[in-house]
């Protein structure tokens, strides 16, 4: 009884982790795309199904990512960010449904192509339009730290139960 006790409560812990991270530009990172393929981010992004508590990463060299405001945006204006960040392995954390609009902060960057937005849509959102959670690759959509820590727990209590009751 205890083993399926056990069972039960690790699925449901597995079940309610459901946040991915997204990593931007794959191999090549948050990069000035060639002038040939200025939409490569937001084709990338018009491509996924991005939720709230998701997270984008950005791995970059010498250079930055700000999310901005649309109108900012629109201009390539990257005097007033409302994010900022230069690591080069910035994490952001989508937590609202809505667009989010990304660029880099480098000067002339952003004009050739270096920005995308991101659509945000709410679990309400996500239920209503029985979409799937990503159409992205495997490779593309990583599971978030929460969804390992949740299944390396069930795993150690299955390997635990498995010597206490056997």
């Amino acid at each position: 009884m205890s083993l399926l006790l056990m069972t039960v409560l690790s699925s449901l812990l597995y079940l309610s982790v459901s946040s991915f991270e997204y990593e931007i530009g794959a191999n090549e990172g948050w990069v000035v795309p060639p002038a040939n393929d200025t939409r490569i981010y937001n084709d990338w992004a018009s491509e996924n199904r991005f939720q709230v508590d998701d997270t984008i990463r950005f791995k970059y060299r010498k250079d930055s990512v700000m999310e901005v405001s649309v109108e900012d945006y629109k201009k390539c204006n990257s005097s007033h960010p409302n994010f900022f960040s230069n690591t080069g392995n910035t994490v952001y954390h989508l937590n609202h449904s809505g667009y989010f609009y990304f660029m880099s902060g480098v000067s002339g960057h952003c004009e050739r192509g270096q920005r995308m937005i991101i659509k945000v849509i709410s679990s309400d959102q996500e239920t209503n339009s029985g979409g799937e959670k990503s159409s992205a690759s495997p490779s593309a959509a990583v599971l978030s730290s929460g969804v390992f820590k949740a299944l390396l727990s069930q795993l150690a209590m299955s390997y635990v139960a498995s010597y206490v009751f056997y």
